[in-house]
């Protein structure tokens, strides 16, 4: 499995397949979840990285978005934070 499978693996188990699978989810976060997944799919692992950081740093789209995953209930990239930094590391990235 490559670097990138295993980063969009982990997203997907995590963030993005609970929303993409609820009958409660908006279409408006269902339609962002695809848009980022099309846009970390463009990237190799290390540019997945720099993106997920982006996003939980925050630019305003990013904080707006979370805040919407929030306010509808769903795990957002800066709840696994701890837990993707400690798996997706520097070390990691180079093994």
């Amino acid at each position: 499995m490559s670097k990138e499978d295993e980063i969009m693996n982990y997203l997907h188990k995590k963030v993005f397949d609970p929303i993409l699978d609820s009958n409660k989810a908006s279409q408006k976060l269902k339609s962002g979840i695809h848009l980022t997944i099309a846009r970390m799919n463009q990237r190799d692992a290390e540019g997945m990285l720099h993106y997920y950081w982006a996003a939980v740093t925050g630019t305003e789209r990013s904080t707006n978005f979370a805040k919407l995953m929030k306010e509808e209930g769903f795990t957002r990239f800066e709840d696994v934070l701890e837990e993707f930094r400690e798996k997706f590391n520097n070390d990691w990235l180079r093994s």
